[in-house]
């Protein structure tokens, strides 16, 4: 565990660095597509039920976390996940930011204040009381910035398919394991699958 620690803070650290004016220039189009603050923090539940503030880039309309209750009907899975894959609530520029997962990377500093990993399950918008059963183990590893998730489907995924990767990658867990998974995000990336 100190191992991937150490691997989290100077990844996130070099991803940082070497991203910066890519953050910047998506940060102006982000102000520029539509009102609103160019960050959106929502509370996530972590590492053993810990809760954080999560940081994304905006990608969709200022007040989108009031809408859903509205649009619960057009959901398109199941579980602890919500999805729909021509949501209103999403911005021109937040459509092109999901594409390509850049509204996650703000999480590198999720990554550096220990919140979050590289790797790891992906933390969900519910509390942790939500969490019962097998869904519970989750909640074991910190959760993480890419992960089986993302290199086996990403929103294409039922919750079933998606926890079972959890609970995959929660006991099956090594570096070896985060390095091979890392090693396939950007190809999960640009092949597009399930992003939206």
């Amino acid at each position: 565990m100190a191992l991937k620690r150490t691997i989290d803070m100077v990844g996130a650290s070099v991803l940082l660095l070497l991203l910066a004016p890519l953050l910047l220039a998506v940060a102006v189009a982000v102000k520029a597509d539509s009102p609103g603050p160019v960050l959106f923090r929502q509370q996530r539940t972590g590492w053993h039920g810990r809760n954080f503030h999560m940081l994304k880039l905006r990608t969709m309309h200022v007040g989108a976390e009031r809408m859903r209750t509205e649009l619960g009907a057009r959901n398109e899975t199941d579980g602890h996940l919500f999805k729909i894959r021509e949501d209103p609530r999403i911005t021109p520029a937040g459509r092109w930011l999901r594409r390509w997962s850049l509204d996650e990377l703000p999480q590198l500093l999720n990554v550096l204040m220990g919140h979050m990993s590289l790797v790891g399950p992906r933390p969900l918008p519910v509390q942790d009381s939500s969490f019962s059963g097998d869904a519970r183990q989750r909640l074991l590893v910190r959760p993480g910035l890419t992960g089986l998730w993302q290199i086996g489907g990403r929103s294409d995924l039922s919750w079933e398919d998606a926890l079972r990767l959890d609970l995959e990658y929660v006991h099956a867990w090594s570096i070896r394991m985060d390095l091979n998974i890392l090693a396939r995000t950007l190809p999960a990336i640009v092949r597009g699958q399930g992003a939206y």
